[in-house]
């Protein structure tokens, strides 16, 4: 369930379009690397993170988080995520909900990315 402010509403995960949040790079292998900046604060984003030498935290993704993260390119839903990946990899990445909800979810804690037309 997710608050919308007034009431509670039932959302399925699979019909909703998730969006990248965050910059990332892509390797010469093609696995992605996330870019998490060091600091959330708009201050020391503005005047401390430009000097820094390492101004992120790199985050990297395997083969299937990777296929996954460029998918999540807003045109896409959850359910047409799964058909993707069940596509590509298999048997490999069954349970492939469970294991496709975990991420996404991981990805949302962490402000990687949102869904649209949720705030």
């Amino acid at each position: 369930m997710i608050n919308t402010g007034h009431k509670e509403t039932k959302i399925n995960l699979l019909d909703l379009t998730p969006v990248r949040n965050i910059n990332w790079e892509k390797k010469e292998d093609g696995l992605i690397i996330l870019l998490k900046p060091k600091f959330k604060h708009p201050f020391f984003k503005k005047y401390i993170l430009p000097y820094l030498k390492k101004p992120y935290y790199k985050i990297k993704l395997d083969a299937v988080g990777s296929f996954t993260w460029e998918l999540c390119d807003g045109s896409l839903t959850v359910k047409e995520l799964a058909k993707n990946l069940g596509y590509k990899f298999g048997d490999k990445v069954e349970p492939l909900y469970d294991r496709l909800s975990l991420f996404l979810q991981n990805l949302e804690k962490n402000r990687f990315i949102r869904y649209k037309g949720i705030k």
